[in-house]
């Protein structure tokens, strides 16, 4: 007889190794990663902005950093593991993407950034890609939010990097990691038609794709 073994169970042990493989991750800041948790600490309005592929990461140097993230996870089931993951690291997650609860998501989002300042995560290329293009969600929710929107971009040096749409980049225990932080892009006040919303995310995709080690 079969025993069906929810994955969910795994969930703790995952957290936990994660918290452990995230320890062993040299960080290297370009840019005023500091400066950013402080000012959004005093009230300054936030949402990072990633690349899908670049989510373990960011997601390991997030923690430990601040508890002051709030992140968007699909509604799959394959999302409730994700989402206990992060909660275990003392992050919020709020359910909901492109495909599916994705607006009800982004202004459940946008009212946790006003009424308890705290910063958004969010893959602007997730969860199915195409790979390096951005989708409205983090445009529409920095504006509702009154949010300036961070690009954000990591580059370790011993990686894994998997065969998936989104390129998933896993770094090796013990490597280097370098983060890039962009300047803060503030979202244009004007109405979103579809002109506005292809140049605000295009403005934004040019912000990610050049932060980066300069070539020599």
């Amino acid at each position: 007889m079969k025993i069906p073994i929810d994955p969910l169970i795994f969930a703790p042990f995952v957290t936990g190794l994660f918290k452990l493989w995230s320890k062993t991750i040299r960080f290297e800041f370009h840019g005023d990663w500091e400066g950013l948790i402080k000012r959004n600490a005093e009230g300054e309005t936030y949402a990072l902005a990633l690349w899908h592929g670049e989510i373990f990461p960011v997601a390991a140097f997030a923690h430990g950093a601040s508890s002051r993230f709030i992140m968007l996870v699909s509604q799959s089931k394959d999302g409730e593991f994700i989402a206990r993951v992060i909660e275990g690291l003392g992050h919020r997650t709020i359910r909901g993407s492109s495909s599916r609860g994705g607006l009800k998501a982004l202004l459940q989002s946008a009212r946790a950034m006003i009424k308890e300042n705290m910063m958004a995560v969010i893959t602007i290329d997730g969860p199915r890609g195409p790979r390096h293009k951005a989708k409205d969600g983090v445009i529409l929710m920095a504006q509702r939010a009154g949010a300036k929107i961070i690009p954000l971009r990591t580059f370790p040096q011993w990686k894994k990097v998997f065969s998936s749409w989104d390129k998933f980049i896993l770094p090796l225990p013990f490597t280097r990691c370098h983060v890039y932080i962009g300047e803060p892009m503030e979202v244009t006040t004007e109405k979103l038609d579809k002109e506005v919303m292809a140049n605000e995310r295009e403005r934004l995709e040019k912000k990610l794709l050049s932060l980066g080690p300069k070539e020599e």
